[in-house]
């Protein structure tokens, strides 16, 4: 489960640089996902257990 949060967070945060620089018109759907990216790390780290 610790994978798939982080496989998410990275795809999210390269989604965002994608269309951050190809389509700069569309901020609001960008800055969602950048908020959503953010959330999950937050997540991660509040919650996340040392093994």
């Amino acid at each position: 489960m610790r994978d798939i949060v982080w496989i998410i967070v990275v795809i999210l945060v390269i989604g965002w640089l994608v269309g951050f620089l190809a389509f700069p018109n569309v901020g609001g759907i960008i800055h969602l996902i950048l908020v959503v990216a953010v959330i999950l790390i937050i997540y991660k780290l509040l919650t996340g257990r040392k093994v």
